[in-house]
Protein backbone atom coordinates (compact mmCIF):
# COMPACT_ATOMS: atom_id res chain seq x y z
CA UNK A 1 0.00 0.00 0.00
CA UNK A 2 2.92 2.30 0.72
CA UNK A 3 4.30 1.70 -2.77
CA UNK A 4 0.89 2.38 -4.30
CA UNK A 5 0.58 5.61 -2.32
CA UNK A 6 4.04 6.73 -3.36
CA UNK A 7 3.20 6.02 -7.00
CA UNK A 8 -0.07 7.95 -6.77
CA UNK A 9 1.63 10.96 -5.16
CA UNK A 10 4.26 10.89 -7.92
CA UNK A 11 1.60 11.62 -10.56
CA UNK A 12 1.59 15.31 -11.60
CA UNK A 13 -0.99 17.32 -9.66
CA UNK A 14 -3.65 18.00 -12.31
CA UNK A 15 -3.33 14.54 -13.86
CA UNK A 16 -3.56 13.04 -10.37
CA UNK A 17 -6.96 14.62 -9.66
CA UNK A 18 -8.24 13.79 -13.14
CA UNK A 19 -7.06 10.19 -12.82
CA UNK A 20 -8.56 9.83 -9.32
CA UNK A 21 -11.89 11.27 -10.46
CA UNK A 22 -11.97 8.88 -13.41
CA UNK A 23 -11.71 5.99 -10.96
CA UNK A 24 -13.93 7.32 -8.18
CA UNK A 25 -16.97 8.35 -10.26
CA UNK A 26 -17.27 5.05 -12.20
CA UNK A 27 -16.83 3.21 -8.88
CA UNK A 28 -19.63 5.25 -7.31
CA UNK A 29 -21.90 4.36 -10.22
CA UNK A 30 -20.83 0.70 -10.18
CA UNK A 31 -21.56 0.34 -6.46
CA UNK A 32 -24.94 2.04 -6.85
CA UNK A 33 -24.13 4.84 -4.41
CA UNK A 34 -25.48 7.18 -7.09
CA UNK A 35 -27.64 5.94 -9.93
CA UNK A 36 -25.72 6.07 -13.24
CA UNK A 37 -28.71 7.78 -14.86
CA UNK A 38 -27.68 10.94 -12.98
CA UNK A 39 -24.10 10.78 -14.28
CA UNK A 40 -24.67 10.83 -18.04
CA UNK A 41 -24.84 14.00 -20.12
CA UNK A 42 -28.48 14.30 -21.20
CA UNK A 43 -29.25 17.61 -22.94
CA UNK A 44 -32.85 17.73 -21.75
CA UNK A 45 -31.90 17.14 -18.11
CA UNK A 46 -29.03 19.63 -18.29
CA UNK A 47 -30.89 22.43 -20.07
CA UNK A 48 -34.52 22.03 -19.01
CA UNK A 49 -34.12 20.49 -15.54
CA UNK A 50 -31.01 22.53 -14.59
CA UNK A 51 -29.00 19.44 -13.64
CA UNK A 52 -25.80 21.39 -14.12
CA UNK A 53 -23.50 18.72 -12.70
CA UNK A 54 -23.98 16.42 -15.70
CA UNK A 55 -21.18 17.82 -17.95
CA UNK A 56 -18.74 17.23 -15.07
CA UNK A 57 -19.89 13.74 -14.09
CA UNK A 58 -20.09 12.68 -17.75
CA UNK A 59 -16.41 13.61 -18.08
CA UNK A 60 -15.37 11.25 -15.28
CA UNK A 61 -18.01 8.52 -15.55
CA UNK A 62 -17.72 5.35 -17.62
CA UNK A 63 -20.12 2.40 -17.36
CA UNK A 64 -17.71 -0.37 -16.39
CA UNK A 65 -18.94 -3.88 -17.09
CA UNK A 66 -17.92 -7.17 -18.72
CA UNK A 67 -18.19 -5.66 -22.19
CA UNK A 68 -16.58 -2.30 -21.44
CA UNK A 69 -14.02 -2.97 -18.72
CA UNK A 70 -11.04 -3.44 -21.04
CA UNK A 71 -11.88 -0.32 -23.04
CA UNK A 72 -12.12 1.64 -19.78
CA UNK A 73 -8.77 0.40 -18.49
CA UNK A 74 -7.00 1.09 -21.79
CA UNK A 75 -8.26 4.67 -21.88
CA UNK A 76 -7.43 5.15 -18.20
CA UNK A 77 -3.90 4.11 -19.13
CA UNK A 78 -3.84 6.64 -21.96
CA UNK A 79 -5.04 9.33 -19.54
CA UNK A 80 -2.24 8.57 -17.09
CA UNK A 81 0.48 8.28 -19.72
CA UNK A 82 -0.18 11.23 -21.97
CA UNK A 83 -1.62 13.70 -19.48
CA UNK A 84 1.43 13.09 -17.27
CA UNK A 85 3.76 13.56 -20.23
CA UNK A 86 2.17 16.83 -21.26
CA UNK A 87 2.01 18.18 -17.72
CA UNK A 88 5.68 17.38 -17.03
CA UNK A 89 6.89 18.05 -20.57
CA UNK A 90 5.59 20.87 -22.75
CA UNK A 91 3.65 22.38 -19.80
CA UNK A 92 6.30 21.77 -17.15
CA UNK A 93 6.16 24.55 -14.57
CA UNK A 94 3.01 25.99 -16.15
CA UNK A 95 0.06 24.27 -14.43
CA UNK A 96 -2.29 27.17 -15.23
CA UNK A 97 -1.62 26.81 -18.96
CA UNK A 98 -2.21 23.07 -18.78
CA UNK A 99 -5.44 23.59 -16.85
CA UNK A 100 -6.53 26.11 -19.46
CA UNK A 101 -5.91 23.57 -22.22
CA UNK A 102 -8.07 21.02 -20.38
CA UNK A 103 -10.82 23.57 -19.77
CA UNK A 104 -10.81 24.73 -23.40
CA UNK A 105 -10.97 21.16 -24.70
CA UNK A 106 -13.61 20.23 -22.14
CA UNK A 107 -15.88 23.16 -23.02
CA UNK A 108 -15.62 22.35 -26.72
CA UNK A 109 -16.43 18.69 -26.03
CA UNK A 110 -19.39 19.58 -23.77
CA UNK A 111 -20.87 21.84 -26.47
CA UNK A 112 -20.35 19.12 -29.07
CA UNK A 113 -21.83 16.53 -26.71
CA UNK A 114 -24.97 18.60 -26.17
CA UNK A 115 -25.41 19.13 -29.91
CA UNK A 116 -24.70 15.52 -30.88
CA UNK A 117 -26.32 13.90 -27.82
CA UNK A 118 -23.05 12.35 -26.60
CA UNK A 119 -23.72 10.95 -23.15
CA UNK A 120 -20.13 10.16 -22.09
CA UNK A 121 -17.20 12.58 -22.41
CA UNK A 122 -14.29 10.68 -20.85
CA UNK A 123 -12.80 9.26 -24.06
CA UNK A 124 -13.10 12.47 -26.14
CA UNK A 125 -11.23 14.50 -23.50
CA UNK A 126 -8.50 11.88 -23.14
CA UNK A 127 -8.11 11.72 -26.92
CA UNK A 128 -7.88 15.51 -27.17
CA UNK A 129 -4.95 15.50 -24.74
CA UNK A 130 -3.30 12.59 -26.53
CA UNK A 131 -3.68 14.46 -29.84
CA UNK A 132 -1.95 17.57 -28.48
CA UNK A 133 0.92 15.46 -27.14
CA UNK A 134 1.25 13.68 -30.48
CA UNK A 135 1.43 16.98 -32.37
CA UNK A 136 4.03 18.45 -30.03
CA UNK A 137 6.11 15.31 -30.50
CA UNK A 138 5.03 14.50 -34.03
CA UNK A 139 8.41 13.24 -35.31
CA UNK A 140 9.07 10.98 -32.34
CA UNK A 141 8.97 7.25 -33.08
CA UNK A 142 6.50 5.38 -30.87
CA UNK A 143 5.85 1.68 -30.48
CA UNK A 144 2.49 -0.03 -30.34
CA UNK A 145 1.28 -3.61 -30.19
CA UNK A 146 3.18 -6.38 -32.01
CA UNK A 147 6.24 -4.17 -32.38
CA UNK A 148 4.67 -1.74 -34.84
CA UNK A 149 6.53 1.57 -34.98
CA UNK A 150 5.47 4.87 -36.48
CA UNK A 151 5.68 8.62 -35.92
CA UNK A 152 3.76 10.05 -32.98
CA UNK A 153 1.64 12.23 -35.27
CA UNK A 154 -0.17 9.06 -36.42
CA UNK A 155 -0.80 7.78 -32.89
CA UNK A 156 -4.26 9.38 -32.34
CA UNK A 157 -5.55 7.76 -35.52
CA UNK A 158 -4.06 4.38 -34.68
CA UNK A 159 -5.69 4.52 -31.25
CA UNK A 160 -8.98 5.59 -32.87
CA UNK A 161 -8.94 2.35 -34.84
CA UNK A 162 -7.74 0.36 -31.84
CA UNK A 163 -10.51 1.65 -29.57
CA UNK A 164 -13.08 0.90 -32.26
CA UNK A 165 -11.85 -2.70 -32.51
CA UNK A 166 -12.12 -3.27 -28.75
CA UNK A 167 -15.60 -1.76 -28.52
CA UNK A 168 -15.30 2.00 -28.61
CA UNK A 169 -17.10 4.51 -30.79
CA UNK A 170 -15.31 6.17 -33.69
CA UNK A 171 -17.34 9.33 -33.03
CA UNK A 172 -15.96 9.76 -29.50
CA UNK A 173 -12.35 9.37 -30.62
CA UNK A 174 -12.89 11.54 -33.70
CA UNK A 175 -14.42 14.38 -31.67
CA UNK A 176 -11.47 14.20 -29.28
CA UNK A 177 -8.98 14.40 -32.14
CA UNK A 178 -10.79 17.34 -33.73
CA UNK A 179 -10.96 19.27 -30.47
CA UNK A 180 -7.28 18.56 -29.80
CA UNK A 181 -6.47 19.81 -33.30
CA UNK A 182 -8.49 22.97 -32.72
CA UNK A 183 -6.53 23.77 -29.57
CA UNK A 184 -3.19 22.96 -31.20
CA UNK A 185 -4.00 25.08 -34.25
CA UNK A 186 -5.21 28.11 -32.29
CA UNK A 187 -2.46 27.96 -29.65
CA UNK A 188 0.56 26.94 -31.71
CA UNK A 189 0.08 26.52 -35.44
CA UNK A 190 -1.79 29.70 -36.37
CA UNK A 191 -0.03 32.31 -34.17
CA UNK A 192 3.46 30.79 -34.26
CA UNK A 193 3.91 29.03 -37.60
CA UNK A 194 1.50 31.13 -39.67
CA UNK A 195 2.04 34.47 -37.93
CA UNK A 196 -1.63 34.94 -37.12
CA UNK A 197 -3.42 36.41 -34.15
CA UNK A 198 -3.28 34.62 -30.81
CA UNK A 199 -6.90 33.79 -30.02
CA UNK A 200 -6.20 31.78 -26.86
CA UNK A 201 -4.75 33.19 -23.66
CA UNK A 202 -4.78 31.69 -20.19
CA UNK A 203 -6.97 33.79 -17.84
CA UNK A 204 -5.14 35.56 -15.03
CA UNK A 205 -7.28 33.93 -12.33
CA UNK A 206 -5.76 30.58 -13.28
CA UNK A 207 -2.27 31.99 -12.76
CA UNK A 208 -3.33 33.20 -9.31
CA UNK A 209 -4.79 29.80 -8.53
CA UNK A 210 -1.97 27.78 -10.12
CA UNK A 211 1.12 30.02 -10.22
CA UNK A 212 3.97 29.22 -12.57
CA UNK A 213 6.99 27.44 -11.16
CA UNK A 214 10.67 27.90 -11.91
CA UNK A 215 10.21 31.45 -13.20
CA UNK A 216 7.74 30.62 -15.97
CA UNK A 217 5.84 33.42 -17.68
CA UNK A 218 2.22 33.73 -18.66
CA UNK A 219 0.91 33.62 -22.21
CA UNK A 220 2.16 30.12 -22.92
CA UNK A 221 2.93 29.53 -26.55
CA UNK A 222 6.15 27.99 -27.81
CA UNK A 223 6.84 26.73 -31.33
CA UNK A 224 6.53 22.96 -31.29
CA UNK A 225 9.78 22.59 -33.25
CA UNK A 226 11.64 24.55 -30.59
CA UNK A 227 10.24 22.28 -27.92
CA UNK A 228 11.46 19.22 -29.76
CA UNK A 229 14.92 20.64 -30.36
CA UNK A 230 15.29 21.67 -26.72
CA UNK A 231 14.15 18.26 -25.53
CA UNK A 232 16.54 16.53 -27.93
CA UNK A 233 19.43 18.72 -26.74
CA UNK A 234 18.74 17.68 -23.17
CA UNK A 235 18.94 14.05 -24.24
CA UNK A 236 22.09 14.53 -26.26
CA UNK A 237 20.30 14.71 -29.58
CA UNK A 238 18.35 11.51 -29.03
CA UNK A 239 14.76 10.83 -28.15
CA UNK A 240 13.12 11.54 -24.81
CA UNK A 241 13.64 8.86 -22.23
CA UNK A 242 9.89 8.28 -22.47
CA UNK A 243 9.83 8.85 -26.18
CA UNK A 244 9.58 5.26 -27.24
CA UNK A 245 5.86 5.45 -26.65
CA UNK A 246 4.13 2.54 -25.02
CA UNK A 247 3.50 -1.09 -25.45
CA UNK A 248 0.30 -2.26 -23.80
CA UNK A 249 0.87 -4.97 -21.28
CA UNK A 250 4.42 -3.95 -20.40
CA UNK A 251 3.40 -1.79 -17.46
Amino acid sequence: MSDLGDWFRSIPLITRYWFAGSIAVPLIGKLGLVSPVYLFLWPDAFINRFQIWRPITATFFFPVGPGTGFLYLVNLYFLYQYSSRLETGAFDGRPADYMFMLLFNWICIVITGLVMDMQLLMIPLIMSVLYVWAQLNRDMIVSFWFGTRFKACYLPWVILGFNYIIGGSVINELIGNLVGHLYFFLMFKYPVDLGGRNFLSTPQFLYRWLPNRRGGVSGFGVPPASMRRAAEDQQGGGRHNWGQGFRLGDQ
